[in-house]
């Protein structure tokens, strides 16, 4: 009877061993800001360098998730410095077991911050690669445990890796890194989202099957597992085609589709009927309809561009008229993030119309955070009447 109970016991711990761990958040969701990581994870990386941030709208960072609504953004800097983030995991990694880690990553072609050597603004764009690390401590790396190749890619794509940790971890580590064998320190960025479990794989060698039916140019161990290049299709014979008087086979016709239908002529309707020269006064504010954000971000979306281009249209057209653009939010964020926030959606809107060609001493801008609400902000509806853009009438020019 004992023996049985000692054999489920162990029979059983077997099986939660083998069980996937989980990590706490592994889509890196969180309120878009900088310089904080998400939640679930530790900032680790120098102390006195700003955190990690969650993206999409900083530093022009502009590139849609590839789950959920946010992710994890980490830079290297030319001072030698870099960005990461850990967490303690739900169980601890086994020495000599195998595991299997997924994620998702690719880098910005924008990412606007300041250079520690230079002290100027710059765009870290080159490319880096991600490291993982073991440890028993937040932030503590003891044993590297693979690593990427260098993420070049412009478009979401899945990153696999292996490793075997020689002891147990309780906590892992994501880092952004430099090419190596690092030659210098540079400025480049790193975006990453939608992580998988970390799971128990069972037999090593199983690895370079897997990996051969997979993506072998994103696979790093720390075991150095050699792959060999998925093989190269032999070419197939072109299809034998029918003599002109021999009628096509059923499976050989071509299906004509129909041609699609005309577009539809745009609409001669204005979006702003009161933005018209012989209605609006000085002082007078006007909401910019159909200008709607996505949360926490400032990017001007094509959606936009009608009400914009009426805009443009009417400054043109009445080219002694000195506008404001202000931008507001609802009463929910604090007051810091609500007026940076609000001021570059203000921000955005006055470079679409300058890009176009209104003069700079013709239009301003300015954020005005939560501080002037035209609705409650205890409903849904009323917050969303707050987090507006206005034109307000400087001057008429008369």
């Amino acid at each position: 009877m004992i023996l049985s109970l000692l054999g489920l016991m162990v029979s059983s711990s077997k099986a939660q061993n083998m069980e996937p761990i989980k990590l706490a958040n592994p889509s890196f969701e969180d309120l878009q800001r900088h310089s904080q990581p998400p939640r679930g994870w530790y900032d680790c990386g120098k102390p006195g360098e700003t955190p990690p941030d969650v993206q999409p709208g900083w530093f022009e960072v502009t590139k849609t998730a590839n789950d959920g609504f946010s992710y994890l953004g980490m830079v290297t800097r030319d001072n030698e410095t870099w960005e990461g983030v850990g967490q303690r995991l739900a169980r601890p990694l086994e020495p000599g077991m195998c595991y299997q880690f997924r994620l998702y990553m690719t880098y910005s072609d924008k990412y606007f911050s300041l250079s520690r050597t230079t002290m100027k603004d710059e765009y870290f764009i080159r490319p880096v690669k991600l490291r993982i690390w073991g440890g028993n401590g937040n932030c503590d790396k003891r044993e590297l445990l693979a690593e990427s190749a260098l993420i070049s890619n412009n478009s979401w794509k899945e990153f696999q890796f292996h490793f075997k940790p020689k002891r147990e971890y309780k906590f892992i580590l994501l880092e952004a890194f430099y090419k190596t064998p690092t030659l210098f320190p540079y400025n480049g960025n790193m975006l990453l989202d939608n992580a998988s479990a970390i799971v128990p794989t069972g037999k090593c060698d199983e690895w370079i099957e897997e990996i051969m039916e997979d993506e072998p140019e994103v696979i790093a161990s720390n075991d150095n597992v050699n792959v060999k290049p998925k093989p190269i299709p032999k070419p197939t014979k072109p299809k034998p085609q029918p003599k002109p008087d021999e009628p096509d086979e059923p499976e050989d016709y071509i299906v004509v589709a129909p041609p699609p239908p005309p577009l539809p002529k745009p609409s001669e309707e204005k979006i702003m009927e009161d933005l018209d020269i012989n209605k609006v006064k000085e002082g007078q504010k006007l909401r910019i309809e159909n200008l709607n954000f996505d949360a926490d971000t400032f990017n001007i979306k094509s959606e936009m561009h009608p009400v914009l281009n009426e805009i443009y249209d009417f400054l043109v057209s009445n080219n002694r008229v000195v506008v404001e653009i202000g931008g507001h939010t609802n009463g929910l964020p604090p007051h810091a993030y609500c007026n940076t926030l609000s001021d570059r959606r203000a921000k955005a809107v006055t470079d679409y119309l300058i890009g176009k060609g209104v003069k700079k001493e013709r239009i301003t801008h300015k954020g005005y955070g939560k501080t002037q609400p035209v609705a409650t902000n205890n409903t849904k509806a009323g917050r969303r009447q707050n987090q507006r853009v206005e034109i307000k009438i400087l001057s008429l020019g008369g």
